[in-house]
C-alpha cells in the first residue's frame, strides 16, 4: 500500500491530472502546503539549451531528434526548434496539475514530455492555455475559468483518437513526494472512457487511469522498463502500481 501511495503522488502533477494516493490525502488535510502561491517567475524558467535538452530527453532519440521543441518564456511557451516528424517535446511546469494539488506552485517541478502528432493537435493547446493564463494572472481560479471558456468556445477540444505521449526522462521531477517516479507512456482519451476496457486500476495491472474533468479527458498511464537513454528503471514498477 505504501508503494502505491508514493507512486501515485509522484506522477500526479504531470498529466495534466489529479492523482492523489489515499495516504497522501490524509497527510495533506493536516499539513499546510509549502507552496501557497506562485514564486518569482525566474524560478520556473531554465537556460535555453538546458531546457531544449531536457525536453528531448522525454522520448528516445529516434523520436526526439526530429521533433519540434518548445521552451518556456516570460509570456508562455515558444518554439525553440522546428522539427519534421510531427512530434513535439517540451518541459511542463507545476501548473499542469489539478488546482488542489499541493505541488501546484512548486518551482522545482519539471516534466519533460513528448507528444505524438495527435496529442500535439489536441493536448498541447491545453498546456499552452493554462500557461498563458497563469503567467498573466498568477491565479488558479482564472486559469480554471479560462480553460472552461476555451472548451465552451471550441478553442480547446477533447482528445483526438490516438493521442499519446512519452515521459521517459530520467531527469524528470514530478513532485516532492515521488520525485522521478518511473518512465511511462500516457494515452489521452475522452473523459467518459470506461477504465475497465483497459484493465486499469485493477490488482496486478500496470495500467493506471485518471479522470481530469477540467481537461475533459481520461488519462491512461503505463509504466515501462527503460528510460529514454536506454538504462533500466531499477524498480520493478510493473509489480508495484496496484498492490
Amino acid at each position: 500500500m505504501r508503494q502505491k501511495a508514493v507512486g501515485t503522488v509522484g506522477l500526479r502533477t504531470f498529466a495534466p491530472v489529479l492523482l492523489i494516493g489515499l495516504m497522501w490525502q490524509a497527510q495533506a488535510q493536516d499539513a499546510k502546503t509549502p507552496y501557497p502561491s506562485m514564486f518569482a517567475l525566474d524560478q520556473y524558467l531554465m537556460e535555453r539549451n538546458a531546457e531544449i535538452a531536457l525536453a528531448r530527453s522525454a522520448a528516445p532519440e529516434s523520436i526526439s531528434q526530429d521533433a519540434d521543441v518548445m521552451i518556456l518564456g516570460p509570456h508562455g511557451y515558444e518554439t525553440a526548434v522546428k522539427g519534421k516528424n510531427g512530434f513535439l517535446c517540451m518541459v511542463e511546469r507545476s501548473w499542469t496539475a489539478g488546482t488542489d494539488d499541493p505541488d501546484f506552485w512548486n518551482p522545482k517541478l519539471r516534466g519533460p514530455i513528448c507528444f505524438n502528432p495527435a496529442a500535439v493537435r489536441t493536448q498541447v493547446p491545453l498546456t499552452l492555455k493554462k500557461t498563458e493564463v497563469i503567467l498573466a494572472s498568477r491565479s488558479k481560479e482564472r486559469m480554471s475559468e479560462a480553460v472552461k471558456a476555451a472548451f465552451n468556445s471550441k478553442e480547446l477540444s477533447t482528445p483526438e483518437t490516438g493521442a499519446m505521449c512519452f515521459m521517459l526522462s530520467k531527469q524528470q521531477y514530478l513532485g516532492d513526494a515521488g520525485g522521478h517516479w518511473h518512465p511511462h507512456l500516457m494515452f489521452f482519451l475522452p473523459l467518459d472512457t470506461d477504465p475497465a476496457i483497459w484493465g486499469a486500476n485493477l490488482e496486478g495491472s500496470p495500467v493506471i487511469e485518471i479522470k481530469d474533468p477540467l481537461g475533459q479527458l481520461a488519462l491512461f498511464l503505463i509504466p515501462v522498463r527503460r528510460w529514454s537513454d536506454g538504462t533500466a528503471d531499477p524498480v520493478d514498477n510493473h509489480q508495484t502500481q496496484n498492490h
